[in-house]
């Protein structure tokens, strides 16, 4: 009894072993609800950059109006995606997700360049002796790289998503050509010759 006994239970746990790890290598695509979080997140992350964006422009003066025109279109590029894909999530499971992927790294570099040249005048306003100026300019330094860091961890999950569909849509090409291949197989096996393509 005790032989029946670890026999059947080697059986039912190679069984839940071999289901588990098929299940592992299944790839799924992003589901709505994945998507939204990130188009949610992105559209709040964007009501608060667009502020940042004029402070910059209006801190930092003629340096700035061509940046902050850039960091513009991008913003704008960014709504308008996730407004569309509001409407059909499903969208993001294609070449339009990469490129909302791709302006999020945008405006995540482009928010770490305003940083950067806000601290970089911030230190000329030192230099020039005008303190508050550069108080102003280091609070806009800081709340750039502050907004650079939390659109580079949105664009972390965007990219995490779009990987996803990726290696779902490979898996499943995949798994069509295998099913092709094995179709032709049996046609063969059946006496069906293909006809030579011209």
């Amino acid at each position: 009894m005790p032989l029946v006994r670890r026999v059947s239970t080697f059986v039912l746990l190679t069984i839940g072993l071999a289901v588990a790890a098929n299940a592992q290598t299944d790839k799924t695509f992003p589901n709505d609800d994945e998507i939204k979080l990130v188009l949610t997140q992105t559209e709040r992350t964007m009501q608060q950059y667009k502020p940042l964006i004029d402070q910059e422009e209006n801190l930092m003066g003629k340096d700035a109006a061509d940046a902050a025109a850039n960091d513009r279109r991008v913003v704008a590029a960014l709504e308008k995606a996730v407004k569309a894909f509001k409407q059909q999530p499903q969208g993001f499971n294609g070449p339009l997700g990469f490129a909302f992927f791709e302006w999020l790294d945008d405006a995540s570099r482009n928010a770490a360049l305003c940083g950067n040249g806000a601290s970089m005048q911030a230190v000329l306003a030192i230099m020039k002796g005008k303190p508050e100026k550069a108080d102003s300019l280091l609070r806009l330094a800081q709340s750039c790289m502050d907004m650079s860091t939390l659109i580079y961890t949105i664009s972390e999950n965007a990219g995490a998503l779009y990987l996803r569909y990726a290696e779902a849509e490979e898996q499943l090409a995949a798994k069509g050509a295998d099913v092709a291949d094995k179709c032709m197989a049996i046609l063969k096996k059946n006496g069906y010759q293909p006809k030579p393509q011209r």
